[in-house]
């Protein structure tokens, strides 16, 4: 067995569930789930129509490239969406779908860590676990970055020492942040580049709810763009990672991809190779469809807005929220131990959330996601609507003398 197999945590949601599994919920209520960032609002008609006419297409062994069509789709989508220089992001050399983000999180680090040099993987803390996992089994070393609301929830990388940097292989964004909807702007953006370029790593730019946000005026900075904006236009040492998971409303699909440096891109492509990990034709012909649309995804965005309306208008007497910047969670802090607020909300009002330690490690002497709650606003509205009313309940009664 891999010996680095010992050194991976419980997944976030095996604590949960034995933090649950410590208490009795009400049945009289139903179950409102706001603990799993799965979205709920239905998918788009026309790509599972899309999916059906193609159906006789899994009949045939796909590609690790996946087909032209779609890669010239999601090469187009991003040059539009991120401002790119035309042609600069081609489809032969810079564009690779994949099988949703988290895998193509876990096999990239696979791929360009070099295990023999003591590397080090920088990641935001608290995390999206597979930067953790991925890691370790690569042979790095985690090192993390708070993310502390005294920096609106961003690490602070002037404080990272040169000897750290030389030491890194790999450092993961992930923007807007999971748990935190925390937006990275482009003067950090640019500044990391630099970096990266002056202690030779890779930036792994985790974008997967870009789409996902409240300003139509302002959709958030990525990487690429931020490359754009430097005329660096072959996107050296940047890749980045989107999904139509969250945009899109189809987690089932299992459809994303990762673009950028194509010195990057084409040895990855080898490790796929090898990896297994082609995606359905039939899933790739509906992923066009996806990214050719914009429409669904504005609606999207409108739900989400009404949703946050709602229940930050419930909430605001009783708790200190505010609204992300963007994504679908709130981060709540708690005032208190999170892991007894999640387990006392499920025994009373039968609500599932997360604590927020449970998605973040201990580093120089603090857990930032200690005293937290992640809440994922995915149910339908009416839902969410009944889970504010309910925890407005449960903290109107911890309140009380």
């Amino acid at each position: 067995m891999n010996n680095d197999l010992q050194h991976l945590h419980r997944y976030p949601f095996e604590k949960l569930a034995a933090l649950k599994a410590q208490v009795t919920a009400p049945n009289h209520l139903e179950h409102i789930a706001l603990s799993i960032g799965e979205p709920k609002h239905a998918p788009p008609q026309f790509v599972l129509e899309n999916l059906t006419n193609n159906l006789d297409k899994i009949s045939g062994y796909p590609t690790t490239a996946g087909i032209l069509p779609l890669r010239q789709a999601i090469a187009d989508w991003a040059t539009s969406r991120f401002q790119l220089a035309p042609q600069s992001l081609t489809a032969q050399s810079h564009v690779l779908p994949v099988n949703g983000t988290r895998e193509a999180l876990f096999a990239l680090t696979q791929a360009v860590v070099n295990r023999a040099d003591k590397p080090l993987v920088l990641m935001p803390n608290p995390f999206y676990q597979i930067y953790e996992g991925a890691a370790t089994l690569a042979g790095a070393e985690p090192y993390y970055l708070n993310c502390l609301a005294s920096n609106n929830f961003q690490p602070d990388y002037d404080t990272i020492p040169a000897d750290v940097w030389q030491r890194t292989q790999l450092l993961f964004l992930c923007s807007p942040g999971n748990p935190t909807g925390a937006v990275t702007d482009a003067e950090t953006l640019k500044k990391l580049i630099v970096l990266a370029d002056q202690y030779d790593f890779i930036i792994a730019s985790d974008e997967c709810y870009s789409e996902l946000y409240f300003d139509e005026q302002q959709p958030p900075m990525g990487l690429l763009q931020a490359c754009a904006e430097l005329d660096r236009n072959d996107f050296k040492r940047c890749v980045v990672f989107h999904s139509l998971s969250k945009r899109s409303n189809l987690p089932g699909l299992r459809s994303g991809f990762v673009a950028g440096d194509a010195d990057i891109i084409q040895p990855f492509l080898l490790y796929r190779t090898y990896h297994g990990c082609a995606m359905p034709l039939h899933h790739q012909h509906a992923s066009i469809q996806a990214w050719g649309d914009e429409t669904h995804v504005k609606l999207n965005r409108d739900y989400y807005r009404q949703k946050f309306d709602a229940v930050i208008d419930i909430l605001q007497d009783v708790i200190d929220i505010e609204q992300p910047e963007a994504g679908f969670y709130l981060w709540l802090n708690v005032d208190g131990s999170d892991s007894e607020f999640a387990q006392q909300l499920f025994a009373e009002q039968n609500i599932t959330a997360l604590p927020g330690s449970f998605l973040g490690r201990e580093a120089n002497g603090v857990n930032p996601g200690a005293g937290r709650v992640r809440m994922a606003l995915v149910a339908e509205l009416a839902q969410c609507i009944e889970a504010a009313q309910r925890i407005k309940a449960f903290l109107t009664r911890r309140q009380q003398p």
